[in-house]
């Protein structure tokens, strides 16, 4: 069974957890022109943490991600990996990603999934296709803090991830919104946001 794709192997080794060693966040390792091999534990990888952005309602709650495998961490030139926590009542606003295909994997708990004009209650388990510039939301509809996985086709959200957050650990400044809107006009190739 040569062929089963690197989603379903991924999803399913996340799926199971570890009781190994403290999360440790991990440098990024290859080169533009060299891929380097990882092997990360759950909570391994780029930890980083949203920033608020002032004058934004629900933005004042950081919450945590993990970019585990992109050009700049493994240096994959073909997509992107990485892990979200979303609490009870949050959600990822609607938007698009005009230049990538992207892939979300419900490790755990309720969510209301929106995408391209399609919304249904997934659960645990759920994998949510969203094909490069539909729209897409997710709002957390149970008690539980919801574990995802995400995949990206190609390069391009991350980059946009790290210029709205900082590594864990790193001070946090908030955002202005004139800094926010910056940030997503020289993004806009890799998100639109419904909502500015």
């Amino acid at each position: 069974m040569r062929s089963i794709s690197l989603l379903v192997v991924v999803g399913a080794l996340l799926a199971c957890g570890s009781a190994a060693a403290p999360p440790r966040s991990v440098a990024p390792t290859a080169t533009a022109n060299k891929p380097t091999p990882l092997i990360l534990e759950k909570l391994e990888g780029e930890r980083r943490v949203w920033r608020e952005i002032v004058g934004v309602p629900g933005s004042a709650d950081p919450s945590h991600f993990i970019l585990k495998v992109d050009p700049r961490n493994g240096g994959s030139s073909h997509l992107v990996f990485g892990t979200e926590d979303l609490g009870p009542g949050d959600n990822i606003e609607e938007h698009r990603h005009p230049g990538a295909d992207e892939i979300v994997f419900l490790q755990n708990g309720t969510a209301r999934a929106s995408v391209g004009g399609e919304t249904r209650e997934v659960h645990g388990g759920a994998t949510v296709f969203i094909p490069a510039n539909t729209l897409i939301s997710l709002n957390n509809t149970g008690k539980e803090t919801i574990h995802l996985v995400f995949v990206f086709s190609a390069p391009g959200f991350e980059e946009f991830m790290r210029a709205e957050s900082v590594r864990e650990g790193e001070k946090n400044t908030p955002l202005t919104k004139a800094e926010d809107a910056a940030i997503m006009k020289r993004h806009a190739r890799a998100v639109v946001y419904t909502q500015p």
